[in-house]
């Protein structure tokens, strides 16, 4: 019986621990790109998605799925945290009218926000670190909870080279941070010149920002254009040391 049928569309998605990682990771040994979202398609049928941020990352994996004849078996979400670049919003539309993909868009939680608001402020991110991620959490980690809560496994963007915070990471992965789903990296051993080639190469629509100097580009108030030899990353965060680049997206949980 298929996994989307209506006696099944209310069931729990699979959940996964150290014991199933091996099974996982044998399956998906070696693959990458679009053969491993190929596999991911069939291994978690009906209990897959894809966060899209709208980078070049996200936009060459759409491109991916769509070369497979993918699109329709993975539920793509963004998170809109309210204070996105309007150049992100314009690639959310080129997106959706280059391969009819439709987003689940989550928003923070309104209670939540106007708490954080009230209490500090609009910009109390630039104060301290744990600021900051109070408000990646309100904008960000539980409007992710509510995307994945329906998922088995979530394709990202993340590849090795962009930060030291992603040098550990696999093509498949455990994610216990957000609850045993296995997370799909199918761009983890691609450079930068690899994505931006493929951009190129197939005129892919992307956010015009990169042209302007934004390597990697979150909010608005969070993102900046970087200078030479600086990493992919640095224009995020950029008051903070490279170690605690992350949002909480991608946190590791032993």
């Amino acid at each position: 019986m298929s996994p989307t049928s209506k006696t099944e569309e209310h069931k729990s998605p699979r959940r996964f621990g150290f014991s199933d990682i091996g099974d996982v990771t044998q399956r998906a040994a070696d693959l990458g790109g679009a053969d491993l979202l190929e596999w991911a398609s069939e291994y978690f049928a009906g209990e897959l998605c894809m966060a899209c941020s709208m980078g070049p990352e996200d936009v060459v994996i759409l491109d991916l799925l769509a070369e497979r004849g993918l699109v329709d078996k993975v539920r793509v979400f963004t998170l809109d945290t309210g204070r996105l670049h309007q150049e992100t919003y314009e690639l959310m539309q080129a997106l959706r009218q280059r391969y009819g993909v439709e987003f689940d868009v989550y928003t923070p939680d309104t209670d939540a926000l106007q708490a954080l608001m009230r209490a500090k402020g609009p910009n109390s991110f630039y104060d301290s670190v744990d600021n900051r991620r109070e408000c990646c959490g309100v904008r960000k980690l539980e409007p992710l909870g509510r995307a994945l809560s329906s998922a088995a496994a979530w394709i990202t963007g993340i590849r090795k080279e962009q930060n030291v915070t992603r040098l550990g990471a696999a093509n498949v992965e455990l994610d216990l941070a957000n609850g045993g789903l296995i997370k799909v990296n199918p761009l983890v051993e691609w450079t930068r010149e690899d994505v931006w080639s493929r951009i190129r190469d197939r005129d892919i629509p992307y956010n015009v920002l990169h042209d302007r100097g934004f390597a990697s580009i979150g909010c608005a108030p969070c993102t900046r254009a970087i200078g030479p030899g600086e990493d992919e990353r640095a224009g995020r965060w950029w008051w903070e040391t490279p170690e605690d680049k992350e949002c909480g997206l991608h946190a590791h949980k032993d």
